[in-house]
């Protein structure tokens, strides 16, 4: 690949993972940052559902608070009112003033005209009609003095009479605050403990992702420190195995086409050249038939270097169809065997059972059949047999040549697209290294193999296998 290729390459990788990524600004900032907006939403969101719990179930219980206050306090008022009705009206402020001095909480007389506005209707009417008015906190309490205008006010309840006006908070509201400020701050904790392994996983992949998109396909994120980004690591390493499989498989089809290119078109430079320059009707026909044959093979190659491609880049799904075996074999035996005019081309089902069944795809496996048996036909010296078996699991076909075989050393290598082994370099056997390479990716579809052993003829056997159908 060129320099100018592996540039654009990097870039366009450069422009896929930039897309989602955002500028971060630095580690420690930006996860307080996280930490702090995380906690504000989920602490706001938890305080506004108690408080909202809280109100609903204060409103629904202060009727039953209030009517018990009411029934533990008439006894005290009607005492202070019967002390009140011992002396004269016109002492009553003074008397109150007495019996203020003698009690934890403070008692007092007003106009009955000043409390239409802090009394709501409800309570005014409990008021006149001679009943103990409870304000909307439940903390004093206004009670009629007989028919008259005067009104007795008890409390705040929970106020000392001796604290200054800023410690006179009720003690439920600051037994609320404290509790609130402690649930705060376990919460914080908690939640920074939670938080911070999490943010390292996304700096992880973050990392991973920048290296990814500056070209460093061999970069894979770790193992995720939180349960939360596990999926996205692993399909983050499974992205980026695709990516460098698929560049690979690019680099390595430019390069083994370019050098297949160059021979057919070298031969058909030179059949051009001689063409200009002969006479002979003979000369010309025969470099017609030479440029033919080249016309071919570039047709070839470049139909066969397309499903390699296709097959690389991504997996077609297979449509099964459930055929009888040995038929199917036969058939598939009896369309290539013109190409081997010369061969002995056999096919053995004697070790399948009558009527055997398989699950295949009927346009794949073909192309895997066909790749393996003109394999054969190139190298084998005059006899060629396909043969099938079974066992308990597996379905074997196998294409066996009595040519001179395959050292065991390169039987694996020789699966690999565009390897060609030293024998068969010459133009007479040619190919391009892909039909054992796409005979491999056709079984991977079955969830098969396809593999390379010495035969019982003295050459190769190729065997291809899969499952077979479950009972």
């Amino acid at each position: 690949m060129t320099g100018t290729d592996r540039g654009a390459e990097h870039g366009l990788l450069r422009s896929l993972f930039r897309v989602s990524m955002p500028r971060w600004r630095g580690g420690r900032y930006s996860l307080s940052k996280l930490f702090f907006n995380f906690y504000l939403l989920a602490m706001g969101s938890f305080v506004a559902i108690a408080f909202t719990a809280d109100f609903v179930i204060s409103t629904a219980q202060r009727g039953i608070t209030d009517d018990y206050a009411r029934r533990f306090m008439r006894g005290t008022i009607t005492l202070i009112e019967d002390e009140l009705f011992r002396h004269p009206r016109h002492s009553w402020d003074k008397r109150i003033k007495t019996l203020d001095d003698k009690f934890s909480y403070r008692l007092d007389i007003v106009e009955r005209i000043t409390l239409d506005r802090i009394l709501t209707a409800p309570q005014v009417l409990k008021l006149d009609a001679g009943d103990i008015a409870i304000d909307h906190d439940g903390e004093v309490m206004y009670h009629r003095l007989g028919t008259s205008s005067k009104v007795l006010v008890v409390g705040p309840l929970a106020a000392n009479r001796n604290q200054e006006l800023h410690e006179r908070i009720p003690l439920d509201l600051r037994l609320r605050l404290l509790t609130w400020s402690l649930i705060g701050v376990i919460f914080a904790i908690a939640l920074w403990f939670w938080i911070r392994p999490v943010w390292r996983d996304l700096e992880a992949i973050r990392q991973t992702a920048r290296n990814l998109g500056e070209g460093h396909l061999e970069t894979r994120a770790p193992a995720a420190r939180s349960q939360l980004f596990a999926p996205l690591s692993y399909t983050l390493n499974g992205m980026a195995d695709r990516i460098q499989q698929l560049i690979a498989t690019q680099k390595e089809l430019s390069s083994g086409i370019s050098h297949e290119l160059r021979t057919p078109i070298a031969r058909l430079r030179f059949a051009l050249e001689m063409l200009a320059e002969t006479d002979s009707s003979a000369e010309r026909e025969r470099l017609w038939a030479m440029m033919e044959t080249d016309l071919d093979e570039l047709d070839n190659l470049i139909d066969t270097s397309l499903t390699y491609a296709r097959l690389e880049r991504e997996a077609p799904v297979p449509h099964y169809s459930h055929l009888n075996l040995a038929g199917w074999l036969e058939e598939e035996v009896d369309a290539i065997r013109p190409l081997g005019r010369r061969l002995d081309i056999g096919v053995d089902t004697t070790r399948l059972p009558d009527g055997f069944a398989a699950d295949l795809d009927k346009k794949a496996l073909p192309y895997a059949l066909r790749n393996l048996m003109r394999n054969a036909i190139k190298y084998a010296g005059g006899r060629i047999v396909v043969s099938a078996e079974l066992d308990a699991d597996t379905i074997y076909i196998h294409v066996d040549d009595d040519g001179i075989g395959i050292p065991p050393e390169e039987r694996e290598h020789v699966f690999s697209a565009f390897t060609r082994l030293d024998r068969s370099r010459d133009r007479s056997t040619g190919g391009y290294g892909l039909g054992l390479a796409i005979a491999r990716r056709v079984m991977e579809l079955h969830q098969g193999t396809a593999t390379a052993d010495a035969s019982p003829l003295g050459g190769a056997r190729f065997t291809l296998a899969w499952p077979r159908p479950a009972a």
